[in-house]
């Protein structure tokens, strides 16, 4: 097994081990939100108004794919915490098999059923060419968004974050390039930003696989080993990061709906770029949760518990002093975020300034909930973590969205986040006292 999960962890080098996986899922927050700039700038509102609307089936194809990432890497972990490195080599292999087969399924069916698929989302027929153009493009590129996803969480169990890092980093640079190539010099308009996303997704794909086919280091791939136990264990496991990605499709929805009825296009534009803040500020708790998982599971499985004890605290001690940090960033860089998408003094910049202010306060309590759900999919505890990522990626918030605004107009959108991440902090503490015993991440005083 490799050092860098086996370590004896402090604050520094958890860090450090955590800081290429928050780096990769900040990073990977930042080229997607220049899509939406350069498909703003380069193409019209209503390419970017169609990238919108074909989210939710992107956001599915994201969903299973990180499902099979955490929740299996969650299991492999295990495994090798408990001197069992074949049978985790194994599960490995069968996991990358059927992320494969979950990209071609995306890929057939995608393209079968895309016209009524795009009708159903709800696109007008001025924006229907826009939504079949992109998404034929990007469910044709599904086998390698899957594979990245999965190769991204893999190389932090083997031990290889910064190499993860690497390639999410020559992906999004790529992206990037393209992006501006393709839909400026070349003048693809949206099928350049599709082509663009798929190539840089490709990029960490391929090179991901050759590195675990040749590279015989602690995890690589060999002959699958076709136990579905192990199949339906990783999305048992993986089922609140899934719950998450669909909830956001469904919530983004929600909040389209509602801005429309109460401020119209320049609404549903201004919310569009306050969620591409959110994606860019949680994307923060996230990559250190998922870097931190491997350690917890690895540890969880040689039942090093004073280990986990340390682990645990250093992990509340840097999400709440990150949380108070990120939230004060937000509240005084909220106007220069928003004018990178629109102009300043324009409807959709003055509404989406005051909503930015408001929806900031969220990142105060987002962290917690965040990590909370991620650790229980480290112990394999898929069901706590499950209710825990429902309840605040969807009750919640589905909740505020259909009441504040009925009750205080407008600001009740802009606050139906910060209610709803407020409201499942009680939740996660619930489960932090109730569980410690159990996974022993808190000295009892038996002890």
């Amino acid at each position: 097994m490799s050092n860098a999960i086996s370590k004896d962890f402090r604050l520094f080098s958890l860090l450090k081990f955590a800081f290429p996986t928050m780096v990769m899922m900040v990073f990977m927050s930042l080229y997607t939100i220049v899509d939406g700039i350069f498909v703003s700038r380069l193409v019209n509102t209503q390419a970017l108004s169609a990238v919108n609307i074909v989210y939710p089936v992107i956001s599915l194809m994201i969903a299973v794919g990180v499902m099979l990432a955490t929740g299996g890497s969650a299991v492999i972990a295990r495994k090798l915490g408990e001197h069992r490195p074949e049978e985790a080599r194994g599960d490995f292999a069968f996991l990358v098999v059927t992320g494969i087969a979950v990209g071609l399924f995306f890929l057939i069916a995608g393209n079968m059923f895309l016209t009524p698929l795009v009708k159903m989302l709800g696109a007008t027929d001025v924006l229907m060419p826009y939504c079949e153009e992109y998404l034929r493009i990007l469910i044709f590129m599904g086998p390698a968004c899957v594979l990245q996803l999965l190769f991204q969480t893999f190389f932090v169990t083997a031990g290889k974050p910064v190499i993860g890092l690497a390639l999410t980093i020559g992906g999004g640079l790529l992206n990037m390039i393209l992006d501006y190539v393709f839909m400026g010099p070349l003048q693809m308009g949206i099928a350049g930003a599709a082509w663009a996303t798929g190539i840089g997704q490709l990029l960490p794909a391929v090179v991901g696989l050759l590195y675990f086919l040749w590279v015989r280091d602690s995890l690589y791939l060999v002959k699958p080993r076709f136990d579905f136990l192990v199949l339906k264990e990783s999305c048992f496991n993986g089922s609140s990061e899934m719950v998450t990605n669909l909830s956001t499709a469904v919530v983004t929805f929600l909040f389209n709906i509602v801005m429309m009825r109460l401020l119209g296009e320049a609404g549903v534009a201004a919310i569009t770029i306050v969620l591409y803040g959110q994606f860019l500020f949680n994307a923060l708790y996230m990559g250190f949760s998922m870097g931190v998982a491997p350690v917890i599971s690895f540890n969880y499985g040689r039942k090093n518990r004073a280990l986990l004890q340390r682990i645990f605290k250093i992990c509340l001690w840097f999400i709440g002093i990150s949380s108070v940090l990120i939230t004060i960033f937000a509240l005084l860089s909220g106007g220069m975020i928003v004018e990178i998408f629109t102009p300043k003094g324009s409807k959709t910049y003055e509404i989406a300034r005051t909503g930015f202010f408001l929806f900031s306060f969220n990142y105060f309590f987002a962290g917690i909930n965040i990590f909370a759900s991620s650790m229980f999919t480290a112990f394999s505890d898929g069901k706590i973590s499950a209710i825990i990522s429902f309840i605040r990626t969807f009750v919640m918030i589905v909740l505020n969205i259909l009441l504040l605004p009925y009750l205080i107009g407008v600001d009740g959108v802009w606050l139906a986040v910060p209610s709803a991440e407020f409201m499942t902090v009680l939740l996660s503490v619930y489960y932090f006292i109730r569980k410690k015993e159990q996974y022993g991440y808190i000295a009892s005083k038996k002890q």
